[in-house]
């Protein structure tokens, strides 16, 4: 399919394999891949692609979702690379939505600014994390946001302050109205600078210890169901270390499921299928994916 679209509103890839940019290291190829090249160019975009109706798919760091071995039949727009501006000024941080936690987490600590410590090893962008309302250890996003800038279905540019985003585990008002974030400002405080990188280091130490980094993933797999924890059930149902061609459950942690190296997209789904059953045949419990999948 030939996509008529302005080719000066960023880098156009056609047929791009998506295993390349994905975190899990599966997936076949989009017809069109678009970086564009900043915030104007993006809303503008995504105004020609809805006018014609074009199918799309907006992707940050790529790190919780998985596109399917056949490809995508449709444009991405990935904003990894792009739109990662990070401004300061006194105790505001404000983001573009392609800026990394990483790297936000990072320019706050250099100005000696605490709040952001726990999103320091999120492996995602900004748009993401406030979608689905990110959060790991001690902090979610919606403890410190002020405001979202955010692109609606219609084209508009609102701003909603931190009580009109509807904040909840793993979801907001962005996922359910499917608005685009274009932006955040955080709300921070002043703190001590060793203080709050030795907070980044101790978070950044239980990862390492805790999860299964050297291996492509798509962090937790699943959502905590209310009462229980993904990873013990699955590991209370005798799936610690389970193989289903190259992908699997992490020994380290069994709330993940890896690529063991060559895996294709068919065999993660079909060992998240397997995970699924097995825990509720064994404890009557659905576990809900937390890692999306594209098709």
């Amino acid at each position: 399919m030939e996509y008529k679209l302005n080719k000066s509103l960023g880098d156009f890839f056609p047929m791009e394999e998506m295993k390349n940019h994905i975190s899990f290291r599966v997936g076949g190829p989009a017809d069109l891949f678009i970086k564009p090249r900043n915030e104007e160019s993006l809303i503008r975009l995504i105004k020609e692609i809805r006018e014609n109706s074009y199918r799309y798919y907006i992707l940050g760091n790529a790190t919780n979702v998985i596109f399917k071995d056949e490809g995508y039949r449709g444009i991405v727009i990935f904003l990894k690379g792009a739109l990662n501006e990070i401004e300061i000024s006194g105790e505001k941080l404000k983001a573009a939505c392609g800026a990394s936690l990483k790297d936000i987490a990072q320019a706050a600590y250099e100005n000696s600014l605490t709040g952001l410590e726990f999103s320091h090893g999120i492996p995602g962008s900004l748009g993401g994390a406030v979608t689905m309302n990110a959060g790991a250890y001690d902090g979610e996003m919606k403890d410190v946001i002020e405001s979202v800038k955010i692109l609606d279905k219609d084209g508009n540019i609102k701003e909603f302050s931190r009580n009109e985003m509807h904040f909840a585990y793993r979801g907001s008002r962005v996922s359910e109205e499917k608005f685009l974030v274009l932006s955040a400002t955080f709300s921070l405080k002043r703190g001590d600078r060793e203080s709050i990188k030795n907070k980044m280091d101790d978070f950044d130490t239980r990862r390492r210890d805790k999860q299964p980094l050297n291996y492509p993933s798509a962090g937790s797999t699943f959502k905590r169901p209310e009462g229980y924890f993904a990873g013990k059930l699955i590991d209370d149902s005798g799936l610690r270390g389970f193989r289903h061609g190259h992908a699997g459950v992490s020994e380290k942690h069994c709330g993940f499921v890896i690529n063991y190296g060559d895996a294709s997209a068919k065999e993660i789904l079909e060992t998240i299928a397997i995970v699924q059953k097995t825990v509720y045949d064994k404890f009557k419990v659905n576990l809900e994916r937390e890692v999306k999948i594209i098709e």
